[in-house]
């Protein structure tokens, strides 16, 4: 696994936000911090996952300024505890009901373990985020059941984990897994859902051929699953013709 710089918890200022800085080529700077940007993914991506391990780990949303020199662009965003974005609006007063019932059912010295696996992704500490979050995982799996909030936060998180780390397969086995969990939970047209689909499938495309082939499978049956055929057309021919086999 590659070595990352270190980076430490914010301690939010929601007057300024985080300061993220994009250079012309490509390189990523958190806070004046450089970071990791793992081959093929857009440093943009590599923002968006880590700062959603912080706004999950608060239940709120996490204010983003962001300066891109590929595009000459600046503007403000929200990260969000479920892992999109939005534009910057009121500061948040209460975690969203989601993440609060996740953090219901962590309690007491697990609660504490995922808090401390959470800094060391943050300061992208991926040896020992990795193997707390895997820990976690499999306790809560045992305990509450594959599809408890508090099970399906600690496997978006090592889903993150994955992704931030280069594990490209392992995220997409994870995402697909968490777009089928989703639905199963929440049922169709949820944000939850439609976001776990969406980097089931981009984070695949990414995957060398020998690594993408083995996952189209499960890849094409979630998408047709969790929406209707039509929404995710454009994306499983992609898939077809990048594995050399007849489109959907």
């Amino acid at each position: 696994m590659p070595a990352a710089p270190r980076r430490g918890p914010h301690t939010m200022n929601t007057s300024t936000g985080i300061q993220v800085h994009i250079s012309r080529d490509g390189q990523l700077h958190v806070d004046s911090e450089p970071q990791l940007v793992p081959d093929g993914v857009d440093p943009s991506q590599v923002v968006i996952q880590t700062l959603h391990i912080e706004a999950a780990g608060s239940g709120l949303p996490v204010l983003v300024q962001v300066q891109d020199e590929r595009t000459g662009s600046r503007f403000d965003m929200q990260v969000m505890p479920d892992g999109t974005t939005q534009a910057p609006g009121p500061p948040p007063v209460a975690p969203t009901p989601l993440v609060a019932a996740a953090q219901v059912e962590l309690k007491g010295s697990l609660f504490d373990r995922l808090t401390e696996a959470q800094a060391a992704g943050r300061a992208h500490d991926f040896n020992t985020a990795i193997a707390a979050a895997d820990d976690i995982l499999q306790q809560l799996t045992a305990e509450q059941g594959d599809t408890a909030s508090a099970t399906l936060e600690a496997a978006q998180f090592r889903a993150d984990l994955a992704y931030l780390s280069g594990e490209f397969a392992f995220a997409t086995a994870s995402w697909t897994w968490l777009a089928l969990a989703h639905f199963d939970r929440l049922g169709p047209g949820r944000r939850r859902t439609q976001l776990a689909a969406q980097n089931a499938a981009q984070v695949w495309m990414q995957l060398p051929p020998h690594e993408a082939a083995p996952l189209a499978s499960d890849l094409v049956g979630m998408l047709l699953e969790v929406a209707a055929p039509e929404r995710t057309a454009t994306m499983r021919a992609q898939i077809a013709e990048r594995i050399g086999q007849p489109g959907n």
